[in-house]
C-alpha cells in the first residue's frame, strides 16, 4: 500500500485530477456522449499521469539534492526505474486513447503530451521554459472541442495558453530558490519570485477576461462574480505562500481557477461561433 500511495504522490495528483475535470466538464458541456467524455477525460488523465511520472523521475537526483522529502522517488519510498517506467507506459497509452476521439483530436493531444514532456527535459531550465505550458494548456480545450465535433475558436486557445502560461509561474514558486541553486534557469527564475508572481496575475486573470470577451456579444452577467472568485482563489494562494514560501497553494489555486473559468463558460453558454 506505501508503495502504491508512493506512486500516486508521485504522479503529482492534484493538477492531474484538476486538469482531467476541466476536459470532463467541457466535453459535458459540448454533450458528448458518455463515451466520449470518458475517452477524453481517459485521454487527459493517462496524459498527466505521464508528466508527472515522467517529471519526478527525470528530478530524482536533483529533488535529493534540494531535501524534496515531500517526493517519493527523491525520498527514496519508490525506484526511480519504476517510476520512468510508468511515465513511459502512460505516455504510450495516452496517444492511442487520444484518437478515439478523432483523428484531429488525437493529433492535438499528442502535441500536447510530446509538449509538456519537452518540459521535462531539457526546455525547464531555459529561457522558454513557459512555451510547452502555453502549447500544452491551449492544447486541451483544442482536443476536447475537436473531439466533439467542432471547430476550437482563437479565444478559447488564447485562454487555455494564458492559464497554462499563469501556472508555470505559480507553480515554480515553492522551488525557486531550490531551482536557482541546482542550475535551472527557467523564465520564472529569471523574473524572480516578485516578477512571477506579477507575471502569473497578469495571466490568470487575462485567461478569464478572454473566456467573458472572446465570445460574440456582450459579457456574460456571470463574469464578474466569476472574476470575484478567481481573484479570492489567487489571493488565498498569495497570502499561504507568503507564510510558507514552500506551499503548494498558489498551484491549486491556479487549478481553482481554471474549474472557475470552465463553470463560468458551460453556465454562461458555451458559444463557439
Amino acid at each position: 500500500m506505501s508503495v502504491a500511495i508512493s506512486l500516486l504522490r508521485a504522479s503529482h495528483p492534484e493538477p492531474a485530477a484538476g486538469v482531467t475535470a476541466v476536459a470532463v466538464l467541457l466535453s459535458l458541456g459540448l454533450d458528448r456522449p458518455v463515451p466520449g467524455v470518458i475517452a477524453a477525460g481517459a485521454t487527459v488523465l493517462a496524459s498527466q499521469l505521464s508528466i508527472g511520472w515522467v517529471n519526478d523521475a527525470l528530478d530524482a537526483e536533483r529533488d535529493a539534492a534540494a531535501g524534496r522529502t515531500d517526493k517519493p522517488v527523491a525520498a527514496g519510498k519508490v525506484s526511480r526505474r519504476l517510476v520512468a517506467a510508468l511515465g513511459a507506459a502512460a505516455a504510450v497509452v495516452c496517444v492511442p486513447l487520444g484518437f478515439l476521439s478523432g483523428w484531429q483530436a488525437g493529433l492535438v493531444s499528442a502535441l500536447a503530451l510530446a509538449s509538456a514532456l519537452l518540459y521535462d527535459w531539457p526546455l525547464k531550465a531555459t529561457a522558454v521554459s513557459v512555451l510547452p505550458y502555453a502549447v500544452s494548456f491551449a492544447c486541451l480545450p483544442a482536443f476536447v472541442v475537436l473531439g466533439a465535433g467542432k471547430t476550437p475558436p482563437v479565444w478559447l486557445l488564447a485562454a487555455g495558453a494564458l492559464l497554462g502560461a499563469g501556472a508555470h509561474f505559480v507553480n515554480t514558486l515553492p522551488d525557486l530558490d531550490a531551482d536557482v541553486r541546482t542550475g535551472i534557469r527557467g523564465l520564472p527564475q529569471r523574473f524572480g519570485r516578485r516578477g512571477s508572481l506579477v507575471a502569473a496575475a497578469v495571466l490568470l486573470l487575462g485567461a478569464t477576461a478572454a473566456l467573458a470577451l472572446g465570445p460574440p456579444g456582450p459579457p456574460a452577467v456571470l463574469f464578474w462574480p466569476a472574476l470575484a472568485l478567481a481573484l479570492i482563489a489567487l489571493f488565498w494562494g498569495w497570502y499561504r505562500m507568503n507564510r510558507d514560501t514552500t506551499s503548494r497553494a498558489p498551484f491549486l489555486a491556479v487549478i481553482a481557477v481554471a474549474l472557475i473559468d470552465v463553470v463560468f463558460l458551460l453556465i454562461s453558454g458555451l458559444n463557439l461561433d
